[in-house]
């Protein structure tokens, strides 16, 4: 098992553009944000106040590595390139000469503000305090900051190290150097990264997801479909181009003519469709619907092994995806 190192209070500094990686909570995000940083040659320090979490983190990135060696997924040897990472249980040791901070904390408004005000005061001026946050934008969390210029949203999609997009949604008090920084940082460890140009709940990759789901549960609801098949409309339909094309490319080759013609065909009809929708709340009788259905596809006891099959999947996929762009262009 290829294992990570304990941090001395004293960590060895380089003196190169953004080498020191923090990352600050040892989940599922948080590990794999670990590998996608390690795998480019940054020297990454993982904290978490739980200590069987970074035990878990040991495990599961030396075995995130290997799968990732075997599909040729990594320049280097796995044990070397985990090599980069070391762990401790000292936020101040984690974080003393960090160039960039990735906070995968809770998602609690008042506990990410205490903790950015900590940041704020532990770290180095010119390092970048980014979160994860899935939905708290950053004038929430870093207003109230001496150091708010360097705050930032940096909200990837589970799992980072096999689904590259990453959101950069900065506050409007956010420097311009730091944005810069940040997506130069993320474009060098081969990241997607997009900008959010105005701050907005949920930023854009889970408000479309929020679309997807509001509908898919509404439909299930009202018995219009099942939800296996629900999740075959996905994966065996729309999923397919979606795996290579956005919705806008999607239509523009969708009529002879490109979009325009698309806008003029489908436009209204799709907004007549859904103008007189009003999503249900997500009750306890559909949840446990829901839940049946699921649990009848899939016992709960097999999820870990479900997860596992994904992640292969995902990585497969990335393989293709990498050959087909080197083939065709992207």
């Amino acid at each position: 098992m290829i294992g990570l190192s304990r941090a001395s209070s004293k960590l060895k500094t380089e003196h190169y553009f953004m080498n020191h990686i923090a990352i600050i909570g040892c989940g599922l995000i948080g590990r794999g944000w670990a590998i996608v940083f390690a795998r480019s040659g940054y020297n990454v320090t993982l904290f978490d106040t739980h200590p069987q979490a970074l035990d878990r983190a040991l495990t599961h990135i030396g075995e995130s590595m290997t799968r990732l060696n075997e599909l040729g997924l990594l320049n280097g040897d796995p044990k070397e390139l985990c090599n980069n990472i070391v762990y401790t249980e000292s936020l101040e040791t984690a974080v003393i000469n960090a160039d960039y901070v990735q906070e995968n904390i809770t998602e609690d408004v008042e506990l990410k503000k205490h903790f950015y005000k900590k940041l704020d005061q532990i770290t180095k001026p010119e390092c970048i305090l980014a979160s994860s946050t899935s939905s708290i934008i950053t004038s929430v969390f870093g207003f109230e900051l001496k150091g708010r210029n360097r705050c930032i949203v940096v909200h990837p999609v589970n799992p980072p190290h096999l689904i590259p997009l990453v959101e950069i949604s900065p506050a409007p008090f956010t420097d311009d150097s730091v944005i810069e920084r940040t997506i130069d940082l993320q474009k060098s460890v081969k990241q997607k990264p997009i900008l959010i140009k105005k701050e907005i709940p949920g930023f854009v990759l889970n408000r479309l997801q929020a679309a997807v789901l509001l509908e898919s549960w509404q439909l299930v609801k009202e018995g219009y479909i099942s939800v296996e098949d629900l999740d075959k409309t996905i994966k065996d339909g729309l999923g397919h181009r979606w795996a290579f094309m956005g919705p806008f490319e999607t239509i523009d080759l969708n009529a002879k003519n490109g979009i325009a013609e698309y806008a003029d065909t489908f436009g209204e009809k799709y907004r007549k469709m859904m103008k007189n929708e009003r999503y249900s709340s997500w009750d306890d009788t559909l949840i446990k619907k829901i839940t049946a259905s699921r649990r009848d596809i899939i016992s709960k006891t097999d999820l870990g092994t479900r997860e596992k099959w994904r992640d292969t999947l995902l990585a497969e996929l990335l393989v293709h995806k990498i050959s087909s762009v080197k083939k065709y262009g992207e």
